[in-house]
């Protein structure tokens, strides 16, 4: 979860904390709003990342709160990350970085792609996955699916750097579960990208990250050539097996090749992973994606090259070691889950 804590000694919170990006909390609610009028120069926002450790960073205020049938919501302006979203106590992205995930999540399998026409996301309610998706020239449609309805006019209205993203023709919103929606769908897609959140225990998505999933529900909506990415949760040399090694696994089982990559985000505290999959080989040098950068995307990337991709593509020996050596297969019944538990399980109003 997400506490606020003043140095005054008051700390507002259930004190049961929960994992990474995506697990529960009530890190912001009515009581806090009003003390932190109070206390603006001593407030602090805190996650348990795991068990014995804890990560903290000052703010300036609370923007806003509220609450959903499916997550409870928060802006925040912190004073290292700028703005910052919040959802059931877990921090989504922040103003100055939420760049190096959306760079990497997005862009990577479009220039790998011959001709990325049509895009499907999996989540994304955010808006900054269809704003990557919407610079890029080949793309003709991008249907984002979401099932949280309010997360996504919240989104719309206090996120106003994805404000032209919402309202390009070539956006397709859909409010409805992504494994339901693709079910029902007939048409395929060049690349369907998982911008879900993390597998939770007890939360709604780790369901989204087994190999029947992918085998048939995903693998079955992709044209010819195409590509599946995921972000796959922290890829650190110690994080990296609560699920990103499992989930690389996996994927192995359903397509032909698979590339693993990661980058470090500051306001996560941690490296972040992303995982690649198609049956068609990624083969393009540095120069090449470079090359398709300079044809293909409109603006300048803040992270994002040939060098950086292939770079973040070169694991560490440790890292590389472990994801080698990964037996685990991600089922329903085997699932493994980020430390934390989903929303609802410890939640409570103070």
């Amino acid at each position: 979860m997400g506490d606020i804590s003043y140095s005054n000694g008051t700390n507002n919170g259930n004190g049961n904390g929960n994992g990474n990006r995506n697990g529960n909390g009530n890190g912001v609610n009515g009581k806090a709003h009003s003390v932190l009028n109070g206390y603006r120069k001593s407030c602090w926002y805190e996650e348990e990342i795991e068990e014995n450790l804890r990560w903290s960073f000052a703010l300036n205020s609370i923007l806003h709160t509220g609450a959903t049938p499916y997550q409870d919501i928060a802006l925040l302006d912190t004073k290292p990350f700028g703005k910052a979203l919040v959802i059931d106590g877990k921090l989504q992205s922040a103003e100055t970085d939420e760049f190096i995930y959306h760079e990497c999540l997005v862009h990577p399998p479009l220039l790998h792609h011959p001709n990325p026409n049509s895009i499907f996301i999996m989540g994304g309610g955010e808006g900054s996955t269809a704003r990557e998706l919407l610079r890029h020239r080949t793309v003709e449609k991008v249907v984002m699916c979401d099932i949280d309805e309010e997360v996504v006019e919240f989104c719309k209205s206090y996120l106003i750097v994805n404000s032209e993203a919402f309202c390009d023709p070539r956006l397709e919103l859909i409010i409805n579960d992504a494994r339901a929606e693709l079910e029902h769908r007939e048409e395929q897609y060049d690349v369907i990208i998982g911008d879900l959140a993390d597998p939770i225990e007890g939360g709604p998505c780790y369901k989204l990250y087994t190999k029947s999933f992918y085998e048939l529900i995903v693998k079955p909506r992709l044209s010819k050539e195409g590509i599946f990415v995921t972000q796959a949760g922290p890829a650190g040399i110690f994080s990296h097996t609560e699920v990103f090694s499992c989930i690389y696994n996996t994927l192995r089982q359903v397509f032909k090749y698979v590339v693993p990559y990661s980058a470090h985000i500051p306001s996560y505290a941690d490296i972040w992973g992303w995982i690649m999959a198609s049956d068609t080989p990624f083969e393009l040098s540095a120069d090449e994606l470079d090359l398709r950068i300079k044809q293909r995307i409109k603006g300048e990337n803040r992270y994002l090259d040939g060098k950086t991709l292939s770079s973040a593509s070169t694991l560490s020996k440790a890292v590389r070691q472990s994801m080698d050596n990964e037996t685990h297969v991600y089922t329903e019944g085997t699932a493994r889950f980020i430390y934390g538990h989903g929303h609802g399980s410890a939640y409570k109003q103070n």
